[in-house]
């Protein structure tokens, strides 16, 4: 087991025991202290040139993006357009496929390879009319019983004036309480930015899983700098202070598993980042299928109502 493994594990071990609601009992606090020391032993906290490698990697161009997953492991792909009120926005995109053999409801965020489609995609920026097609999808999930798989990659929501116009804050709201109501299963995994609430829209789920070099955060490195530091170019310092990289995500309880990459990152070898993905989802769906919708209600509620909570 490497380093990096062995730092992984114990992570998730003390994310964990962080959930327990008795966690003021001394056996609880003490394996706690004890792996929070094996941390240290294993410099638990990634050197400030490790979380910022993550963020570029988040960022990295040739990075596999929403439609290059499906493209790959989604089958019967039919992609649906359109909020039935005033737009297709190209950001969100949204359908139903199969994927080992069950009917699901996709939802990602998609940026572009090039300039004509970055722009067409707004750079991976949604319009409060994708959320609203998301919630159009999801709607049928719910309806037929479908999981829905969400794969969020976006700096976050689009901030122009035109979107708050059209009742952005509404939408991104309304998106995530749609999510909170659903009773089928559901699985979330950022693959690329998880930015702010445009990227919780589509994130409210019964599992939340990161890509290894993923990156997961209120606020973008660059925002962060500018309002601590008045300087965007202290991006590095930011990243290093708040951690948006998956191993401290899943330390801090916001995720349920980071998902690993081929060596280097998924931008070396989109083949293989697909397989490694497909499998964590089809695991998730697995442990969640035989769960009531009720009680996948109920338990993703408390879920996120107990994030943030100190005791």
């Amino acid at each position: 087991m490497t380093e990096r493994d062995q730092e992984l594990n114990l992570r998730r071990r003390l994310s964990g025991l962080s959930r327990l609601p008795l966690l003021r009992g001394a056996r609880v606090e003490g394996e706690a202290e004890r792996l929070e020391k094996q941390l240290e032993r294993l410099k638990a906290d990634t050197s400030d040139e490790a979380i910022w490698r993550s963020v570029e990697l988040a960022r990295h161009p040739d990075r596999p993006y929403t439609m290059d997953y499906v493209e790959r492991f989604v089958d019967d792909w039919v992609e649906l357009h359109g909020d039935r009120g005033r737009a297709d926005d190209g950001a969100l995109v949204t359908g139903l496929g199969s994927l080992d053999g069950r009917t699901i409801v996709l939802i990602g965020h998609q940026k572009g390879r090039d300039v004509k489609e970055r722009l067409d995609r707004q750079f991976g920026m949604a319009y409060p009319e994708g959320y609203v097609k998301a919630m159009r999808v999801m709607e049928i999930a719910e309806r037929f019983s479908f999981p829905v798989i969400s794969l969020v990659d976006t700096p976050g929501a689009y901030p122009g004036v035109a979107a708050e116009q059209h009742g952005q804050g509404g939408a991104i709201a309304r998106s995530q309480a749609e999510m909170a109501r659903l009773t089928v299963p559901t699985v979330a995994c950022i693959i690329g930015e998880g930015g702010s609430g445009g990227a919780v829209a589509i994130a409210v789920s019964d599992r939340v899983l990161m890509q290894e070099n993923a990156i997961y955060s209120v606020i973008t490195p660059e925002g962060c700098a500018a309002i601590l530091w008045r300087d965007a170019g202290e991006a590095k310092k930011a990243a290093a202070a708040f951690k948006p990289d998956a191993l401290h995500c899943l330390e801090l309880g916001v995720i349920d598993g980071v998902v690993p990459e081929p060596p280097g990152g998924a931008q070396t070898d989109h083949g293989e980042a697909a397989r490694l993905l497909r499998s964590a989802l089809v695991e998730a769906l697995e442990e969640l299928e035989d769960t009531p919708g009720e009680e996948l209600r109920r338990r993703r509620r408390a879920k996120f109502r107990g994030m943030g909570v100190y005791a």
